[in-house]
């Protein structure tokens, strides 16, 4: 069996890895220069670091039991995390329930209370319950408004701004479960994990093994148009390397681009369908990485609690990663979420750090632009899918209704949200799917 693959992110990755492992051909088109997508990286110093920050969780069973197959279990490696909370010109310690009583903004009832409502979360294991409800108004009926004002409202506010007040609950009973699986002991210390090669080892091994399972990766390469003939959409229209656009026909394609993106590629669909892939919106992520010569915290990572911030989140990756693998440079990630289109969407590199400076000596008073090295500046589109209320019932199914069409991309992973892990295991259920469906036999 043939199977076409539009985009060389992890989901399309692992999905092309599924199917050559089991015998069939498939062939990735990618448009961007690099595989990986997201998890894409680049050199600092000598060493290799992703375009948007990236590490696991205890419970990303499916990429690393991938990493295991791959041969690079030894480079994986477990590692204390530290979490920081800017409020009120101070950070805060943000790491552990201990933490949270110490949390002097909120008066000690109200801290007892979002510490009891957080465990009550933390102990729910359906998310069933939270589907027809936004997290503005359970957070604020249980952890009250207080609570829901310091410590909710920015973040939500920071993530998916003019959308804070839409987001559904299920969102945020993801994330408080997601970091308790992560945390063990009396102490409740997180462990994050992160290959030491960089995730793009892991995708350079992982292309690696579809060539030498018969597959074929195309980058710098695109898919213009999905085909329909007799009935099925299988067959693409294509730029390999910016040749001449050339047809190519297969017995099933898999795509994995953003839903406005596979919208224009596709053939018309029922409008049911369609209005699933348009009901979705998405919001861009904005990040500048700063390569420095000194440390600008002592947190791996921190949320920024002060809507007069142009940033909602600062990584600072050699807080947890040994910088050593960066020539002894510390790494420091700035991140947000804006609308395409939107003015910090749009800023310059420089324009950017001329705004961010001023913001950043308000959290450390030291920090100079003369500690930084050198810069770098990366925006990615349909980075976040707005997660609203019964955002269950609006999901595309991965079957699209036109024969030998499937759809893979980060809208359809419900209720965790997108991240490595789950795109290689969407990418492995969704090649599964194909080869389920079509019943197809290894070629000879």
């Amino acid at each position: 069996m043939r199977v076409g693959i539009i985009g060389g992110g992890v989901a399309g990755l692992a999905a092309a890895h599924h199917l050559t492992k089991a015998g069939h051909f498939a062939e990735v088109f990618e448009v961007a220069p690099f595989l990986g997508g997201q998890a894409s990286t680049f050199d600092v110093f000598g060493g290799r670091l992703e375009r948007g920050y990236h590490h696991l969780f205890i419970s990303d069973t499916s990429i690393t039991e991938l990493i295991e197959e791959l041969g690079l279990g030894n480079k994986l490696e477990w590692l204390e995390s530290s979490v920081g909370f800017y409020h009120g010109g101070n950070i805060w310690d943000f790491a552990n329930p201990m933490d949270l009583l110490k949390f002097k903004p909120l008066p000690i009832l109200d801290r007892i209370r979002v510490g009891f409502w957080t465990l009550k979360l933390q102990k729910t294991k359906s998310y069933k319950q939270f589907e027809g409800v936004t997290a503005q108004s359970w957070l604020t009926s249980h952890m009250g408004e207080k609570g829901y004002e310091v410590i909710w409202e920015p973040l939500l506010r920071g993530k998916f701004g003019e959308y804070h007040d839409k987001i559904g609950m299920t969102w945020i009973w993801n994330k408080v479960t997601l970091r308790v699986a992560s945390r063990k002991g009396a102490g409740q210390v997180e462990r994050l994990g992160y290959p030491m090669g960089s995730f793009g080892e892991v995708i350079d091994v992982l292309a690696e093994h579809i060539v030498r399972q018969g597959g074929q990766l195309h980058t710098s390469s695109s898919a213009s148009k999905i085909i329909e003939s007799d009935g099925s959409a299988t067959t693409l229209e294509v730029q390999i390397n910016g040749g001449e656009p050339e047809r190519r026909e297969y017995d099933a394609v898999i795509a994995t681009t953003p839903s406005y993106v596979f919208t224009r590629l596709a053939p018309p669909m029922p409008q049911e369908y369609t209005d699933k892939l348009e009901g979705i919106n998405y919001l861009s992520a904005v990040l500048m990485v700063l390569v420095m010569d000194r440390p600008f915290t002592n947190k791996y990572w921190m949320n920024i609690a002060d809507p007069t911030m142009p940033f909602v989140a600062l990584i600072e990756h050699t807080n947890m990663i040994d910088k050593d693998l960066y020539g002894g440079k510390h790494i420091l990630y700035i991140s947000n979420y804006p609308n395409r289109g939107s003015e910090l969407y749009e800023m310059s590199a420089e324009d950017l750090m001329d705004l961010f400076v001023p913001h950043l000596q308000k959290i450390n008073p030291d920090f100079d632009r003369s500690c930084v090295i050198e810069y770098h500046h990366h925006r990615l589109d349909g980075a976040q899918p707005i997660v609203g209320i019964n955002y269950e019932a609006g999901i595309p199914e991965h079957r699209t209704p036109l024969n030998g069409l499937y759809l893979a991309n980060t809208t359809q992973i419900y209720p965790e949200d997108r991240g490595t892990n789950y795109s290689v295991r969407m990418g492995i259920q969704v090649a599964q799917m194909v080869l389920d469906d079509t019943s197809g036999q290894p070629e000879p």
